[in-house]
């Protein structure tokens, strides 16, 4: 099951999902599909706001009834915010991923399209979860 992708975001290969904010900043958050292989979502363990990340670390654990798993940012830059909602409302992530769920936002380094660059659009990545 694919589950829902939504147009206008982009996608890494590991399940998580980049919104551009327009403003130079974005959000990230895991994929319906993720947030289904990870079952029910007890716990997000956050990064300090002010950290520097580079594309693929691991920026916050995500804690589910059936494992451990960290979200990885699919960009560089600066952590500016994280949903602090979750840390009492930890199921909005299975419950509205792409929306109430989302987990950090980040001020990027590079240029939009170079950061997107390495990314898949909503097409790309449906065909990347039926394989």
């Amino acid at each position: 099951m694919a589950g829902e992708i939504k147009d206008n975001y982009y996608y890494s290969e590991e399940h998580e999902w980049v919104r551009d904010l327009g403003d130079g900043t974005v959000k990230i958050g895991i994929t319906d599909f993720a947030q289904h292989r990870l079952g029910d979502i007890v716990f997000v363990e956050f990064p300090e706001i002010g950290r520097e990340v580079e594309a693929e670390d691991g920026v916050a654990t995500i804690e589910s009834v059936k494992t451990v798993s960290d979200l990885f940012t699919p960009v560089s830059g600066t952590v500016l915010e994280i949903n602090g909602q979750l840390e009492d409302e930890p199921e909005l992530v299975n419950s509205d991923p792409y929306d109430k769920g989302w987990m950090v936002r980040i001020r990027l380094r590079d240029q939009p399209d170079d950061a997107f660059a390495k990314l898949l659009n909503a097409e790309a990545y449906a065909k990347h979860i039926d394989e």
